[in-house]
């Protein structure tokens, strides 16, 4: 046999002036153009050369008329123009004799734009002019005998003519919704074909809708707010035996009809928006109903019947007056619900029976009055949804994930036993439930409602601890899994990559008999198209495989892999390695064979029917890098945003910048970042993050990325912008720019014909996953236009991909130096990655490392994570609260830290200068001030042993004596206080003391209790500055101080805060003076005195009132309820409720969570804490007794946020199980926004001092 072999010269591209001429559009069948921009004459005259198409989508296109282009498309079979201005569709639309459906909803169609003829096409089967401006329907609508849609709704249709109905007898769907409809042709009854009628949102309040029993097809009847009735209530609708979908919403329905428990078929019921008070026993004749709508209706209760609805999925009862004891317990029968919703009922609790839904998603509870929710509810496995919102009374049960769940997070075991054991504590029982007050009615409506299957849920959480437990006696197994890895060594790391050949050959390889083929490109196999098979090009290698049936009728195969002469070695290399894992894929016994070009052997020859055709040449791209001089195009690209970046090509020009982005210009061997004015930091740095990744994959780390700065720009900038240097760059991007939204088409081929739809895009946002690597997709930016390839795509689609993108960017109105790029699946840009959300924009930092942490601690994480081991320390949260000191420790400790005190001396900062303080202002301090008070103790002194008792005392030794120097600062003075101090007094005291000088720095409030203990609880802080001795009269104003010890009544002080009555508290004592006009008579102070209020702190409150107002003030001692109204509610603003205990003083405790030990440690302030204790860059933890607050600081880091969140959870769970009697929630409290129950756990709360940056 003689086998024929061809050699074909090489096809070479023609490329005409015109580089859209690919000659393909008149092979488009269909093509999607939504969302474009066709105003103002831009519709694309090419399409007229589309001559073979179907079908046509111009939605979302701004048109406001149908372009001529349009009527000479004689095949069109589809046309869809919805959401435009289309006023008329034209007289010319008729010519289209093809037409089968015309969709024109959503425009401006008047009665005179409806072309008569149009409806005499015989092939038109779809009409939809709904949401338009029709006053009556269209005259010739009638002779559109084949019409199986129609779709008028949204018009001002006031009367359907009889006519319309004889003679459109084939119609399946029928929207007259949302017009002014009052009744219904009676020949409606001929539509015995109907399938769904929609009559929402008309006035049929006449209309008794007799038709309806003759629709014997009817599947779907939607009559929402139609003035639905018993009495007008249409007859006759259980006889539709196939109705399976109702809506009779927003009526005035007082019950369910009894004719609709008989329609056994239905599948969806919507009977919300009317008057219904009660379900009848017989709904379970609804056995196939999946959807029930009974929301904003007056229903109390659901009958017990409602377990036996098996196909229920959707459950909504929003709005009704439900409670408890109107859900059935049997409702965890539906073992198919997955969505219940009951939002604004009166539940106060659920039935644990609804838990037991397993497939249950959603649950929907807002606006109730829910105390607590059933235990189990955590064990839902597939649980979406829950929302509890506006049930301010609710308590979440714990979670049964806590005890059978490490809690590992950061490399961290955040679970509470854990945390005790790394403590030292004993660890925590496990219990089931959160633990309840015996006396609490809540606890006892539970105990009440409780079900039997509630003991089954004891049994199950029982075994998951019994588990548990058994796991924690297993540590060598757990420790041996969290062993960290060593490092491996760099020839380790040369291993050979996994290649998944399922993904590169396709799921039927070798299934049905016959020939298939692959080209070798890249290293990797890709499918070749049937017509190629036996055209092999002479620089390429391929892969034949032969399938047949063999006589044992089995499947066989058999695996050729043919070399090319002038192959490259990777081909040939390649073609050998895939054939032989294509043998392994498919379980083949024979070998595979070797076949070169020009010495095939015959049984190769034979598989191909015409023979074997050598084209000179090659197709397919090497996998080596190659040497050659590429020819960059200069790009300009704007990048925008701050947490994603966004990149818009604009033309390469100085008119084209503006000070307010930053631009990305790319030649080539040289990447320019220019940086306006006015542009971000975050965004300046994001964008260099991209020209670096396009640098180390697409330049191979050759190119130079050069930093711009506006005004400062180097001469190579301006040489590669073609430029003059200028200083002056303004705006030139309009205010209201928003970037083009982008359009995907998918390109789809078939025998002898080109589709171009394209794919719906979620939210407008791009996702990887809208890629295939089956198919080509092309990408429109507007000023970008990218072809993707999948890598198992055919060759054809892929050549018809590349003139189809080239046609498009043609056709459309759109920038000139736009220009088509073609992206490889696996090698695609960086440009075109940038364009889908969550594409490589992860860098792997961690902003927590500091240059300093780095030089301590080194650069390798590895190292660090197996040094440190993620250490953590919360042992702080376990310790219990430091007790209170009791006032006879207080008075006892004064007495003897008083009796060493010999003297003190006492100077203020007045100017530049430290001045003596006047006698009578010692003990009162301004928070804008800076003092210095020298202090002189006396030392013991220790007898020698062998001292006798006779001995003289002269012969003694001296006593001796310390000096401790303290200064104190406000916390609105500045720091300038300290620095004339360490340079004036500190030098002289040095001088005089030496070595027994101490000095000791304090803030406000943060004394410590040696120096309060010398004022004897008569610390008093004023706002402001002092009065210097020849400052004039300034007009007083109200002043109000609060009295208040913390943790200790040595830790007293009265600090003036904002006069306001909502302040006040029975359990303090507070000063209030009120200003007169007199010279007589400065004002009135009085003494409140609240009802909880100690007896010693009354005292010391007098005594601080008449050691502050001495001279022309009247002092009065008042207690809580015998305020005078003239005076005392005037001068504080007016009565406010204020709060009447102040149990937080008995549980109040702040931490500290932070990582500057190197390792996330919590520590405990001690109990005399304040405000400046917030530290502005750690996570604060306060607890008040009722809500644990985190408080984050502006400059926390995320990592820091998440530790300190895990934290608080275990300290909340800690509590549970201390303190069972006072749960905890867990509240957010950002700078500058905190809650009231916040900030009254801090004494004299005010702003924030700001640092300087």
């Amino acid at each position: 046999m003689k086998h024929k072999i061809r050699r074909v010269p090489k096809l070479l591209p023609v490329y005409t002036a015109n580089m859209a001429a690919t000659g393909v559009l008149p092979f488009v069948r269909g093509v999607d153009f939504t969302k474009n921009d066709f105003k103002d004459g831009k519709f694309p005259h090419d399409v007229a050369d589309m001559t073979g198409l179907r079908w046509l989508r111009l939605n979302k296109t701004g048109l406001h008329s149908i372009p001529p282009e349009i009527y000479k498309l004689k095949k069109l079979e589809h046309f869809n123009a919805t959401r435009n201005k289309i006023e008329n569709l034209g007289d010319e639309l008729a010519n289209l004799s093809a037409l089968r459906t015309l969709n024109c909803r959503h425009n401006r169609l008047v009665d005179e734009g409806i072309p008569k003829d149009v409806f005499s096409l015989e092939d038109l089967q779809v009409v939809d002019l709904s949401h338009n401006n029709l006053k009556e329907v269209p005259p010739e609508l009638e002779k559109a005998k084949n019409c199986i849609v129609l779709n008028i709704a949204n018009n001002n249709i006031e009367m359907i003519p009889n006519q319309l109905f004889i003679n459109l007898t084939d119609l399946i769907f029928v929207d007259l919704s949302d017009n002014h409809l009052e009744t219904l042709p009676p020949q409606m009854r001929r539509l015995t074909n109907l399938q769904t009628l929609i009559l929402n949102n008309n006035p049929l309040i006449h209309a008794q809708l007799r038709q309806l029993p003759a629709l014997v097809a009817l599947e779907t009847l939607q009559m929402r707010n139609t003035q639905r009735t018993l009495a007008n209530f249409p007859s006759g609708l259980d006889t539709l035996s196939n109705l399976q979908d109702i809506d009779l919403s927003g009526n005035d329905l007082p019950r369910v009809p009894e004719t609709l428990y008989k329609l056994t078929a239905i599948k969806r019921l919507n009977l919300s928006g009317n008057k219904i008070q009660e379900l009848s026993l017989v709904i379970d004749t609804w056995v196939n109903l999946e959807t029930l709508n009974l929301s904003r209706n007056d229903l109390t209760a659901l009958p017990g019947s409602l377990h036996k609805l098996s196909s229920l999925k959707k459950l909504y009862l929003n709005s009704n007056k439900l409670d408890f004891e109107g859900i059935p317990a049997n409702i965890g029968k539906l073992h198919n619900l997955e969505i219940f919703s009951a939002a604004y009922n009166n539940l106060e609790l659920i039935p644990e029976g609804l838990c037991r839904c397993g497939k249950l998603k959603k649950l929907i509870l807002n606006g109730n009055r829910l105390v607590t929710l059933p235990d189990i509810l955590h064990l839902l496995p597939d649980l979406e949804t829950l929302d509890v919102r506006d049930n301010p009374d609710l308590v979440m049960p714990p979670k049964p994930a806590e005890m059978k769940k490490s809690f590992e997070y950061y490399n961290i075991d955040f679970s509470l036993n854990n945390q005790l054991r790394l403590a030292g504590a004993p660890t925590a029982p496990s219990t089931g439930q959160s633990p309840v007050h015996k006396s609490d009615p809540v606890a006892r409506k539970l105990r009440l409602r409780r079900r039997r299957d509630g003991q089954e849920s004891e049994k199950v959480l029982k075994g998951m601890r019994d588990v548990a437990k058994e796991k924690e006696h297993m540590p060598n197994l757990e420790e041996e899994v969290r062993e960290p890895l060593k490092p491996k060594k760099w020839n380790e790391h040369l291993q050979k990559p996994q290649l998944d050949y399922s993904e590169i050959f396709d799921e039927d390889v070798g299934q049905i008999p016959g020939i298939t083929c692959w080209e070798i490109e890249n290293f990797l196999p890709n499918p070749v198209d049937e017509a190629m098979n036996g055209k092999f090009y002479e620089a390429d290698c391929y892969i034949v495989l032969k399938t047949y049936i063999d006589d044992t009728n089995s499947i066989n195969w058999q695996i050729w892999f043919w070399i090319g002469e002038r192959a490259t070695l990777d081909k040939k290399a390649c073609s050998a390695i895939h054939a032989v894992n294509l043998r392994n894929l498919l379980g083949a016994e024979g070998r595979t064979i070797r076949e070169e070009m020009n010495d095939e052997s015959d049984d190769f020859l034979d598989l191909f029917e015409n023979g074997v055709s050598y084209i000179e040449g090659g197709r397919t791209a090497s996998g080596f890098f190659t040497v050659e001089n590429i020819v960059y195009e200069p790009k300009l690209y704007r990048a925008s945003g701050v947490k994603r970046i966004h990149l818009e090509r604009t033309e390469p020009k100085l008119t084209h910048l503006d000070r307010r982005y930053v631009f990305m210009f790319d030649v080539g061997m040289n990447i320019f970042i220019w940086t306006g004015k006015l542009a971000k930091g975050v965004t300046r740095t994001k964008t260099r993050l991209i020209a670096e990744k396009i640098n180390k994959n697409e330049r191979k780390n050759k190119a130079e990325i050069l930093m711009e700065s506006q005004g400062a720009e180097s001469s190579e900038f301006w040489k590669a912008l073609g430029e003059s240097p200028t200083p002056h760059i303004g705006e030139c991007v309009p205010d209201d720019f928003e970037p083009a939204e982008p359009r995907m088409y998918k390109v789809g081929l078939g025998m002898g014909y080109l589709e171009l739809p394209q794919v719906e895009i979620p939210h407008n946002v791009l996702t990887q996953k809208l890629l295939d690597s089956k198919n080509v997709f092309i990408l429109d930016c507007k000023s970008d236009l990218f072809v993707w390839i999948g890598k198992k795509s055919t060759r054809l689609i892929r050549a018809a991909a590349l003139k189809l993108s080239q046609e498009l960017c043609a056709m459309i109105d759109r920038p000139s130096f736009c220009s088509v790029t073609r992206c490889l699946e696996g090698a695609e840009p960086q440009i075109f990655k940038t364009k889908f959300i969550g594409w490589d924009d992860v860098i792997a930092v961690d902003y927590t490392r500091t240059a300093e942490s780095v030089i301590r601690r080194g650069a390798d994480m590895k190292v660090i994570m197996e040094r440190d081991k993620m250490k953590t320390d919360l042992s702080a949260l376990f310790m219990p609260r430091q007790p209170t000191m009791t006032m006879e420790e207080a008075e006892s400790i004064m007495q003897e830290w008083n009796e060493d005190l010999d003297s003190m001396e006492a100077f203020v900062l007045e100017g530049k200068k430290f001045v003596r303080l006047p006698s009578e202002e010692l003990g009162i301090f301004h928070n804008e001030d800076c003092y210095v008070f020298l202090c002189r103790y006396w030392m013991p002194v220790e007898l020698p042993e062998d001292a006798e008792e006779g001995e003289e005392e002269e012969e003694l030794p001296e006593e001796d004596f310390k000096c401790v120097v303290y200064f104190w600062q406000g916390r609105m003075a500045s720091n300038m206080g300290w620095l004339t101090f360490t340079f004036s007094l500190q030098k002289k005291f040095e001088s005089l003391f030496g070595d027994k000088l101490e000095v000791v720095r304090t803030h406000q409030q943060q004394e410590n209790l040696k120096f309060l203990s010398h004022y004897k609880r008569m610390f008093v802080i004023r706002n402001g500055k002092r009065k210097l001795p020849n400052a004039p009269e300034e007009k007083p104003s109200t002043e109000f101080f609060h009295l208040r010890a913390n943790g200790s009544p040595i830790a007293t002080r009265c600090v003036q805060i904002q006069p306001c009555a909502s302040f006040l508290n029975p359990r303090f004592c507070y000063i209030l003076m009120v200003p007169f006009d007199s010279q007589d008579l400065k004002g009135v102070v009085y003494v409140w005195i609240g009802g909880l209020a100690e007896h010693e702190d009354a005292v010391v409150a007098e005594k601080i009132a008449y050691k502050m107002y001495q001279d022309n003030y009247t002092i009065q001692m008042i207690s809580e309820g015998e305020e005078p109204e003239n005076f005392f509610w005037v001068g504080i603003g007016g009565k406010k409720p204020y709060d009447k205990d102040a149990n937080y003083m008995k549980y109040a405790r702040l931490f500290r969570c932070s990582n500057e030990k190197g390792y996330f440690s919590v520590s405990e302030k001690c109990a005399d804490f304040c405000q400046d204790d917030l530290a502005d860059d750690d996570v604060m933890i306060l607890d008040n007794g009722e809500q644990v607050f985190l408080w984050v600081g502006r400059k926390t880091s995320d990592v820091e946020i998440k530790l300190a969140f895990k934290s608080a959870q275990v300290y909340i769970q800690h509590l549970r199980n201390k303190q069972p009697d006072r749960p905890r929630k867990l509240l957010l409290a950002m700078k500058y926004k905190e809650h009231r129950k916040f900030t009254k756990c801090f004494h004299g709360w005010g702003k924030y001092k700001e640092v300087m940056e």
